[in-house]
C-alpha cells in the first residue's frame, strides 16, 4: 500500500528547496480551494532564466495547489491567482491547460512539471505581446524623428538669396523715404559740364577760396552728410535695378 502522505512530505521538501523564496505555505482560506489540508502558492512569472534581473516583470501568477488524501494517483487541487496584469479569462484557460496536464501524469509527483508548463505558458501568452509593444514603441519613436527637409545651402543659392534679401532690403528702405527723393529726374540734375558752363562753378571756387583759410583748422562731418551719402547710394542702386529691368524687358 502505496504512503501518500510521505509522498507529498518529500515533493513539499523538493519544491521548497527548488523554488526558495517562490514557494510559501497560505492558510486554506486563502487559497480559494474548497479544502481544510495544506495550501501552497508558487509565484510565477514568464521571465527567462537569462534575463536582467532588474527588468520589470509584466505578469506574475499565483499558482495554488493542494495536495488530495490519495495524490499522486489523483490530481492535486489547483488554483489560478493573478498577482499582476493577468486576466481572468487567461486564469481561467491556463487552469483547464493544467488540469488536463495532471490527469496525464497521474502516479508520480507532478507539481513542479505543472510550474514547468504554466511558466512556458506566460512566456508565450505575455511575453509575446510584451515584445510586439517594445516593437511598436520603437516604430512610433522612429515616426517621431524629424527628418531635415529643404533645399541645401550652396555658393549659388546663397548668392542668390543674398540678391534677394539686398533687394527686399532697399526697396523697404526706399519705403520709408519721402516720395520727392524718388521722383527726382534727371532733366533737374546737372551734369559736371553744364554745371561748371552755367557759372555756378566760378562762384563755388571764388567762395571755396575766400573760405578755405578759415576752414583749415577744423572740418566737422555732419550725420547729414553721411545720410545723403547713403541716400545717393540707394537712389543710384535703384536707377541701376530699373535700368537692368528695362533692357532685359526690350531683349524679350
Amino acid at each position: 500500500m502505496a504512503d501518500y502522505g510521505l509522498e507529498q512530505d518529500m515533493e513539499i521538501e523538493a519544491l521548497e528547496a527548488i523554488l526558495m523564496d517562490e514557494f510559501k505555505e497560505i492558510h486554506s482560506s486563502e487559497s480559494g480551494l474548497n479544502t481544510s489540508s495544506r495550501c501552497f502558492q508558487i509565484t510565477i512569472s514568464p521571465q527567462d532564466d537569462d534575463m536582467d534581473e532588474s527588468t520589470d516583470i509584466p505578469v506574475q501568477l499565483g499558482l495554488v495547489f493542494s495536495h488530495t488524501e490519495k495524490y499522486p494517483d489523483e490530481p492535486p487541487l489547483l488554483n489560478m491567482k493573478s498577482i499582476r496584469g493577468i486576466h481572468p479569462d487567461d486564469l481561467k484557460t491556463l487552469k483547464e491547460k493544467l488540469e488536463q496536464e495532471a490527469s496525464e501524469n497521474l502516479g508520480m509527483a507532478m507539481v513542479y512539471t505543472l510550474v514547468t508548463s504554466a511558466k512556458e505558458w506566460l512566456s508565450e501568452r505575455y511575453g509575446q505581446d510584451a515584445s510586439n509593444e517594445d516593437i511598436e514603441n520603437e516604430e512610433a519613436a522612429k515616426d517621431d524623428v524629424i527628418v531635415p527637409h529643404g533645399e541645401p545651402v550652396t555658393v549659388e543659392t546663397f548668392m542668390a538669396w543674398r540678391e534677394r534679401f539686398e533687394a527686399e532690403l532697399a526697396l523697404e528702405r526706399a519705403k520709408l523715404m519721402p516720395e520727392s527723393a524718388l521722383t527726382i529726374t534727371k532733366e533737374k540734375k546737372l551734369t559736371g559740364r553744364l554745371w561748371y558752363e552755367s557759372g555756378k562753378a566760378k562762384g563755388a571756387t571764388a567762395v571755396n577760396e575766400e573760405s578755405d583759410e578759415e576752414d583749415e583748422e577744423e572740418i566737422d562731418f555732419d550725420d547729414d552728410d553721411f545720410e545723403d551719402d547713403e541716400d545717393d547710394m540707394l537712389e543710384h542702386y535703384l536707377a541701376e535695378k530699373s535700368d537692368s529691368s528695362h533692357s532685359s524687358r526690350r531683349a524679350a
